[in-house]
């Protein structure tokens, strides 16, 4: 991908995170220490209860993580199948006799109409992770 369209993702992904990790991540860790401490005053408790009782602290967090990584792992998925179409598209120009700059110009467009899209899923991708992280936990 152009390291232009490259960057452009990247500060949208990142504005994403930083947004994720201040409204709801952060919360959550607030509570799963606050949680594992209560478990660590416990003195009738055994050290397998202890422990125990954080991991059921720990689990929404590690539920959490694991949402935010899937779906991002979906989105860069969708991207990198974009562009693979224009580097086929590409290369079958190419194959067909196109000329190189012709084809170089064609890629660049393909490649950041495929950003482009994917920018405009951002927000949506955002709203529906708030939602699931509010609802884990509770």
């Amino acid at each position: 991908m152009a390291e232009l369209q490259q960057h452009r993702v990247q500060e949208a992904v990142d504005t994403m995170m930083k947004s994720l990790e201040k409204e709801n991540i952060r919360k959550m860790q607030e509570l799963m220490f606050k949680c594992s401490a209560n478990c660590c005053e416990d003195t009738q408790a055994s050290m397998q209860q202890v422990h125990q009782c954080i991991d059921r602290c720990h689990a929404p967090l590690a539920q959490a993580q694991a949402l935010v990584t899937s779906e991002l792992e979906k989105f860069q998925d969708r991207l990198a199948r974009c562009t693979m179409h224009c580097n086929d598209k590409a290369k079958d120009s190419i194959d067909a006799g196109s000329k190189e700059l012709q084809v170089k110009r064609q890629l660049e467009s393909c490649v950041t109409k495929c950003v482009d899209d994917h920018m405009h899923l951002i927000p949506t991708m955002t709203k529906k992770m708030k939602e699931s992280l509010s609802s884990i936990g509770k």
